[in-house]
C-alpha cells in the first residue's frame, strides 16, 4: 500500500503534500501513519454523520461502547484507537473508516436482537478491515479522491469527496478475499475479548434463513457480494478448531 500512497503524493499537489498524509505512509513511522489515517477518518466520519444521522438510542450506543472497548483492548498495536457509533438507516449495514471509526446501523443491531456476541463479531470484522488497511486502501485508490485532491486544500477534501460519491461507496462490500480475511481476524478479536466466537455462526445461520436467492430487500442487497453464509460459517468453525493467536496490527 505504501507504493500507492507514494504515487498519490506525486499527483495531488503541494497543499496535500504539506499535510504529509501520503508521504508518511511511505516513509514515516507506523505511529505517524496511523495518526494520519485517523485524520482522514475524522474528516469522513463528520460527513457520514451529516448524511445518515447519529442514533439517539442510548442503549445501543452504550452496548457498542462497551463491546468496542473490550475488543480494542485486545489489539496488540496500541497506536491504534477505535470509535464505535450507531447511525440511523433503514438498511442493515456496518462499515469502517480509516483511523478506527466503525459505524453500524440501528437496523443491523436490531437484526442481531441486541445479542452482544453477534454484535461483537460485526464490530470485530469491521475493525479487521481497518487493521489490515482495507479501509484506507479502498478510499485512496478511488479515482475521485485523486481528482479532488489536486484542486483542493487537504482539509475537507475527503468529506467533499464523500459528499459526491455518497455513503453507498463505504457500504459496498470489499473483495471476497478481504471479507474472508476480516472474518478470520474478527473472530480472533472476539475470542480474545471473551465473547462467544460462535456469535458469528449464529448470526449467519439466522441471516441465511431470512435471505433467499434473488432477494431484493435491503438485507439481500447488503450480503449479495459477500461470501455465502455457509462458506463463512464453515470458515469460522474451522478456525475455532485451531490454536488461536493474539490479534495483531
Amino acid at each position: 500500500m505504501s507504493g500507492l500512497f507514494y504515487y498519490l503524493g506525486q499527483k495531488v499537489g503541494p497543499k496535500v503534500r504539506k499535510a504529509k498524509w501520503m508521504w508518511l505512509s511511505a516513509t514515516g513511522s507506523e505511529a505517524e501513519t496511523i495518526a494520519v489515517e485517523y485524520e482522514v477518518g475524522l474528516d469522513l466520519a463528520r460527513e457520514v454523520r451529516s448524511q445518515l444521522g447519529q442514533s439517539q438510542d442510548a442503549q445501543n450506543n452504550q452496548i457498542l461502547s462497551e463491546i468496542g472497548r473490550r475488543l480494542a483492548e485486545c489489539v496488540a498495536n496500541k497506536h491504534r484507537r477505535f470509535a464505535f457509533e450507531a447511525i440511523q438507516g433503514a438498511e442493515p449495514n456496518a462499515f469502517a473508516l480509516p483511523g478506527g471509526f466503525v459505524f453500524i446501523t440501528q437496523s443491523l443491531i436490531d437484526l442481531c436482537r441486541h445479542n452482544e456476541d453477534e454484535i461483537a463479531f460485526i464490530l470485530g470484522h469491521e475493525m479487521a478491515h481497518i487493521m489490515r488497511g482495507h479501509a484506507m486502501n479502498r478510499i485512496v485508490s478511488n479515482s475521485a479522491v485523486r481528482i479532488a485532491s489536486r484542486a483542493a486544500p487537504v482539509r475537507g477534501v475527503f468529506s467533499g469527496w464523500l459528499r459526491r460519491v455518497g455513503v453507498q461507496f463505504l457500504e459496498s462490500a470489499y473483495s471476497q478475499d478481504m471479507e474472508s480475511d476480516a472474518d478470520r481476524l474478527g473472530t480472533r478479536l472476539v475470542l480474545a475479548a471473551g465473547y462467544d466466537p460462535k456469535g458469528g455462526v449464529k448470526l449467519f445461520t439466522r441471516l441465511g434463513q431470512l435471505h433467499s436467492p434473488g432477494d431484493r430487500t435491503p438485507l439481500g442487497k447488503y450480503f449479495s457480494s459477500h461470501p455465502p453464509f455457509g462458506v463463512r460459517i464453515n470458515r469460522i468453525n474451522r478456525m475455532l478448531n485451531k490454536p488461536q493467536r493474539q490479534a495483531r496490527s
